[in-house]
């Protein structure tokens, strides 16, 4: 692959810059890389350029954490060049790419847990005064980082007491110290909330206005579409396309990158029938001391959405009716076939044991055992009502059964948790509560950090759940989720319930207007 020409520049996504031809910063030309016998990479060939904000997209397994890391100096290529400013460069390691002004913010922290802030941001650059650090101009330069970046924390903090959405505002700070004309963001919202995703779409702003290149790694079409000029797909190891997002729709992204419409991720939904017996109620249901009281039913067989705005309740209503939070007040309550209802408890173990399962946001923190196998994570479901003095027993054709049912991409039941994807992760987390027997599932942000091909298999498996006679309550952040996932959608507006909307009939227009505003609904 040879420089980019000015009249073809529109291929590699900067049509909308001047007409004065933009440099071109990096270049990847016919990079392949193997593991094993396993082709990571082949032959992939495009080009960066200074100002632009570009996006690296494709499922699970495509090879873009692997190409980034190539250009961050983690790996080396088996053949091919990277042409930095039209010079080739070969790194010796992570410290000769940021030597060359390469930064990169990982999807993993690299944070130190008992060092501060400051400490932090400035570890291996920190400023000497004397031959010694000078801990005052360092936290002075901090401070000034942080509030660049629109970052309210005291620059002493050891980063060990931040809670997860804190610590990668921390780890994204770091690319405003780094000297780096290129940034590498490997999914950096997967754990951010609203204010901090605008936080970060600030600061990228900035990078671009000083002619940064950025590289932005990201299964979020939202993100996609409104943050970066041009869009790089790969899929199996291979370069698909470099085009200018500008040009593409988002049902073009989904087909170039998993070879199927946008309509195709979502299950076809049950017929309309009358209301199903109820699975799950609550009334009169206060999850957070000073908001108003919600009441809902969900019946067996649906998939029920609560949307609405970051922080404003739809969480707290979700954790609580788990048993992960004490509400305030109200009753929430299990119905079984039979007509009998079982008031919840606040307490996860109690609910758990009367057939409801918790799929929590942060999979990682606060659902999986990272060292453990799959198998010994899916089995902690088969536990679930065996009484503590018991022997644990563990069906392992079960396991391998719903392994091959779910498509969960392992070597076999024995490979740990913490080397699976995203989606796996999230489908072994699934699995969990499907060998369990649980019959409700209550689910946070169903598919966050998940490819668009996980996303549609877990979609399926949530489907086919409710579709046996199980009951299904999730949060997503994302609209399109609830719009194609769900049967209802319950809108939350400042801890009240505002609309009851049909799933097949909603838009993110009438959401996002009762979520924003609040419109007084009956729900029942």
């Amino acid at each position: 692959m040879t420089a980019l020409a000015p009249e073809d520049l529109a291929a590699a996504g900067v049509a909308s810059m001047p007409a004065v031809a933009p440099e071109c910063v990096i270049e990847f030309r016919d990079i392949t890389k193997r593991f094993g016998a396993i082709a990571a990479l082949s032959a992939v060939s495009f080009a960066g350029y200074r100002g632009t904000v570009h996006a690296i997209t494709g499922e699970n397994g495509a090879g873009k954490s692997t190409l980034m890391k190539l250009l961050a100096g983690v790996f080396a290529p088996d053949s091919g060049e990277i042409r930095l400013r039209g010079k080739t460069v070969r790194f010796n390691g992570a410290v000769d790419a940021r030597a060359a002004g390469i930064a990169t913010v990982f999807q993993e922290l690299t944070l130190l847990p008992n060092l501060t802030i400051a400490e932090n941001l400035f570890l291996g650059r920190e400023p000497k005064r004397f031959g010694l650090i000078d801990g005052r101009t360092m936290r002075e330069r901090a401070r000034a980082v942080l509030d660049r970046v629109g970052i309210g924390l005291a620059v002493d903090v050891l980063c060990g007491d931040l809670v997860i959405a804190e610590q990668h505002l921390v780890e994204i700070a770091k690319s405003a110290v780094a000297d780096a004309d290129v940034i590498i963001y490997d999914e950096p919202t997967a754990a951010l909330d609203g204010p901090g995703v605008e936080k970060l779409a600030n600061l990228i702003t900035q990078q671009k206005q000083d002619g940064k290149l950025i590289f932005y790694i990201s299964h979020r079409l939202d993100e996609i579409f409104r943050l970066c000029d041009t869009t790089t797909v790969l899929k199996d190891g291979k370069h698909v396309t470099t085009r200018p997002t500008r040009e593409l729709t988002r049902n073009d992204l989904v087909s170039l990158m998993v070879g199927r419409e946008l309509g195709d991720l979502f299950p076809e939904r049950t017929p309309h029938r009358p209301r199903p017996d109820p699975a799950l109620s609550v009334s009169d249901f206060v999850a957070e001391r000073g908001r108003p009281p919600v009441s809902f039913t969900i019946g067996r067989g649906e998939i029920v959405g609560l949307a609405g705005l970051e922080g404003h309740g739809q969480r707290e209503i979700l954790r609580a009716v788990a048993g992960l939070i004490a509400a305030d007040r109200g009753r929430a309550e299990k119905h079984q076939t039979n007509g009998k209802a079982t008031r919840l408890a606040p307490a996860v173990v109690a609910t758990t044991r009367l057939g409801l399962g918790l799929i929590p946001e942060d999979r990682k923190l606060e659902g999986l055992y990272q060292p453990l196998s799959i198998a010994q994570n899916i089995a902690l479901g088969m536990l679930r009502r065996a009484p503590l003095a018991s022997r644990a027993r563990v069906d392992d054709s079960h396991i391998r059964a719903l392994m091959q049912e779910m498509n969960i991409r392992a070597r076999d039941a024995s490979q740990s948790v913490a080397s699976l994807s995203g989606g796996n992760q999230q489908k072994v987390m699934i699995g969990r509560w499907l060998a369990s027997g649980v019959d409700i599932l209550l689910v946070e942000e169903p598919t966050r950090g998940v490819d668009v091909g996980a996303k549609a298999e877990i979609y399926r498996l949530l489907r086919a759940f409710a579709d046996h006679g199980g009951a299904v309550l999730i949060t997503s952040s994302e609209l399109t989720e609830h719009i194609g996932l769900c049967d209802r959608i319950l809108v939350v507006h400042d801890g009240a319930l505002v609309a009851e909307l049909a799933g097949e009939e909603a838009d993110e227009e009438t959401i996002m207007r009762h979520a924003l505003m609040g419109r007084a609904a009956t729900v029942s």
